[in-house]
């Protein structure tokens, strides 16, 4: 009676401590990567629609990038209880911390695919020179490539795959140099281009910010697992000063 319960019943209870904080740390892996597939889908259907001039699909877009905004303060939530009542160290805090960092760049993602929806709706009635819309879906294509491969990179907790995202920032930065100077040329050569060319290069530039997104969570990554940030300076493009300047939205 009142004396201390017995050591199985004790170890017992530790292991269902520690199964249910699992559990938990699992459960909020699973919503991060829910957000990363949603950021992917609403930025495929921005370009398409930029591609077709599609506004009721821009619309749409506009309109989906709630669920984003939504599912990554219930992300916020969760990791803010997880803290609160677990009080997590080493390794399981950085798990925590991980999934607040990228679903916050993942939220940011779903802006920038918004932004490009903005930016079709603008755009319609006017005629598109079929090279310049291919050069954006290329940088698009490349970005989509880098966040599918972070956030694979995430879910299995593979360093090199981050690492080797990591490395490629620079190919996405290089895309976009070569389509700023293609369309100051199209500006350049015709005035009547400057305001077709202007909401492209905003559409390229939301692109290229897309893919520092995913350097941004290939970092987390490696913190997450590795325990310590990346010492190497992040590789980057031959940008141009003003190229670099353009805001994305």
């Amino acid at each position: 009676m009142g004396g201390k319960p017995p050591q199985g019943v004790v170890r017992l209870a530790e292991h269902h401590i520690v199964t249910a904080f699992d559990d938990e740390l699992k459960d909020l892996s699973r919503s991060v990567a829910e957000i990363g597939g949603l950021a992917e889908q609403l930025i495929d259907r921005a370009v398409t629609a930029l591609a077709r001039v599609d506004a009721e699909m821009a619309q749409a877009v506009i309109a989906d990038d709630r669920k984003i905004d939504r599912r990554q303060r219930e992300v916020e939530e969760k990791a803010i209880l997880l803290i609160a009542r677990r009080q997590p160290l080493a390794r399981d805090l950085r798990e925590i911390v991980a999934a607040l960092r990228i679903a916050n760049d993942l939220e940011r993602v779903g802006d920038l695919a918004k932004n490009i929806g903005k930016r079709v709706l603008a755009l319609q009635g006017q005629l598109q020179p079929q090279k310049l819309v291919h050069g954006v879906e290329h940088i698009a294509a490349l970005s989509l490539e880098q966040l599918k491969n972070v956030l694979d990179a995430y879910a299995s907790r593979d360093v090199e795959q981050a690492d080797a995202v990591w490395r490629r920032d620079n190919e996405v930065d290089a895309l976009y140099t070569s389509l700023f100077r293609e369309l100051l040329t199209y500006m350049m050569e015709d005035p009547r281009n400057i305001t077709l060319c202007t909401h492209l290069l905003f559409c390229a530039k939301n692109i290229e910010r897309i893919g520092d997104h995913a350097t941004n969570i290939a970092e987390t990554v490696f913190y997450m697992v590795e325990g310590q940030q990346i010492l190497e300076k992040r590789p980057k493009g031959d940008m141009t000063t003003f190229a670099n300047a353009v805001p994305g939205n």
